[in-house]
């Protein structure tokens, strides 16, 4: 059985629609979970819009770092972050590997001219933090430009602190069995088979060595002028949503009483790193 036209037409609230579809027996769980994700997403890119307004009107400088294993989601959030945003005021860096002349330059120069200007939001798509973790794993830098590193980046975030930068570094959070599952469906799917690369699969192998650098990481460079923020997502829509209401609840850009939904993010998904805390890709 189907519901008619006529039928949903007459429909006023999703209570009756719950129940008219339950009478026909239909299965519209999964249908009414994404309905409600696009209801929410759409509410919350709202505010963002509302908060570039404001970051353009203060001459505010924001940059949001997206860190985390391949296929954690960084990407697709990304995505959802800047889809109604002015590209006037916004810009998201994904740099490629650092050429001959790069290697040769103090490390965080390519990035820094990439930082945001007055009145602009800049999403990095990976960051500096390349080499705390991917670098070491991988072999791309030598034990002592990792280390120099490691030293080097509270500092040079302190300064970006002192000089007014609104940093935020989120690290996406997913499982060995769902970034494998997930590396699957790339290489299943034509379209996204392009995002899959033979060092993907190394991330499995080398699992427990990005666990142990990114736990380094956590340790050396979780500042209370510049915190870790822990994203678990294996649920991808999850991950989104929160991510998005972790940043608007950090600035005050508009008078919150008057939100449309809520701009509290979820404790069970978006949490500071502190060093027990649960983590879903250890």
């Amino acid at each position: 059985m189907q519901i008619t036209p006529s039928e949903f037409n007459q429909l006023s609230t999703r209570t009756e629609f719950m129940a008219l579809a339950k009478a026909k027996g239909l299965k519209i769980k999964k249908i009414w979970k994404k309905v409600m994700y696009e209801q929410e997403l759409e509410l919350l890119q709202t505010h963002l819009v509302e908060f570039q307004h404001w970051v353009v009107k203060n001459k505010r400088r924001v940059a949001i770092l997206f860190e985390g294993r391949d296929a954690a989601g960084k990407g697709g959030a990304i995505k959802r972050f800047t889809q109604h945003l002015n590209p006037r005021s916004m810009r998201v860096v994904a740099l490629a590997k650092p050429t001959e002349v790069e290697r040769g330059q103090w490390y965080f120069r390519r990035y820094i001219k990439e930082l945001p200007n007055p009145g602009e939001i800049v999403f990095f798509d990976r960051s500096w933090y390349n080499r705390a973790v991917v670098e070491p794993v991988m072999g791309f830098c030598n034990q002592e430009e990792y280390e120099q590193f490691m030293i080097q980046v509270p500092g040079f975030e302190h300064m970006l602190y002192e000089d007014g930068v609104d940093l935020v570094k989120f690290w996406f959070s997913i499982s060995k069995k769902e970034q494998y599952k997930r590396f699957q469906s790339r290489l299943e799917n034509p379209l996204k088979k392009w995002k899959y690369s033979p060092v993907d699969m190394q991330g499995q192998r080398l699992w427990d060595k990005y666990t142990y650098y990114k736990e380094l990481m956590f340790a050396k460079t979780h500042t209370t002028f510049s915190p870790w923020v822990v994203v678990k997502t294996n649920n991808k829509r999850e991950a989104r949503l929160e991510s998005i209401r972790y940043v608007l609840s950090k600035f005050n850009y508009a008078d919150n009483r008057e939100a449309i939904t809520s701009l509290l993010p979820d404790p069970n998904i978006v949490e500071r790193y502190y060093r027990h805390i649960k983590q879903i890709d250890n």
